[in-house]
């Protein structure tokens, strides 16, 4: 899939760059879930190793990019970022997405494999594999505003403050559609669908986006070492599991143990 011709943006507003105390040892790459950004996943940092490099996904249309078009394909949005990593973080990287962002995260190694930059890790959390047809379609083409604010409270993962103020409701809005209707149609061709890196998943028990059952199949997409791991919960089960879920993080990052967080 090509990137549509457009002039990139500024590197640090598509990639955010929250390196650790230190000499910087791995790169943690974090693509965000559909409608989501990377003020969602900044929090990260203090449950990080010191010598981690936090870096995460910004997508067109948020944050410092909302003025750019909309993204019509995954491309839009893995290529921008596969572009803009700040220099040396290829070096030792671990490419991490949740929901949607899995699949971003999957074509972001993609294309840095193809560049001869293969990452060491692959990690994907509360997503189909990439050469599935979405099970948990939305159609955000046929909803209203008020229909789709409603799809995406059932899935959680949004401040449902800022859903329910009409004026930032208006500002998140085309972002969130323009994800779905991504997401509701991406598959990769089974036989394009691999990646040259270990692969771990990671997901909620009671998911009903992507079932606990069909995580396993992510396996068929990487020749090297595959885990999967399975927390309590639903889409967005790391919100109240934060510190399992960084326990499962660290068995793929490793590193040194992250500062206390601050009360």
């Amino acid at each position: 899939m090509n990137v549509h011709d457009a002039a990139l943006p500024a590197p640090d507003d598509v990639v955010w760059d929250l390196p650790g105390e230190g000499p910087q040892r791995t790169a943690l790459l974090v693509l965000p879930h559909a409608g989501g950004n990377a003020h969602a996943y900044a929090g990260w940092r203090e449950h990080l190793p010191a010598d981690v490099r936090l870096l995460i996904g910004q997508y067109p249309g948020r944050g410092a990019r909302f003025a750019e078009d909309l993204p019509r394909d995954i491309a839009d949005l893995a290529g921008p970022v596969a572009a803009c990593l700040p220099e040396g973080a290829a070096d030792d990287l671990v490419v991490l997405g949740h929901s949607m962002g899995s699949l971003v995260a999957f074509e972001v190694v993609r294309l840095l494999q193809a560049a001869g930059r293969t990452p060491r890790a692959l990690v994907a959390s509360a997503c189909r594999a990439p050469f599935l047809d979405n099970p948990a379609v939305v159609h955000p083409e046929l909803l209203d505003d008020d229909e789709l604010v409603a799809a995406i409270k059932v899935r959680g993962g949004t401040d449902d403050g800022i859903l329910d103020d009409p004026e930032l409701r208006e500002i998140v809005i085309p972002s969130i559609r323009a994800d779905f209707a991504i997401d509701d149609v991406y598959r990769c061709p089974r036989d394009e669908a691999r990646v040259d890196c270990p692969v771990t998943v990671v997901g909620g028990d009671a998911d009903p986006v992507a079932p606990a059952a069909s995580l396993g199949r992510w396996a068929e997409v990487t020749g090297h070492a595959f885990a999967a791991h399975t927390l309590p919960g639903g889409h967005f089960y790391f919100q109240d599991r934060l510190p399992e879920f960084f326990e499962v993080l660290a068995t793929v990052v490793g590193g040194r143990t992250p500062a206390p967080a601050a009360a």
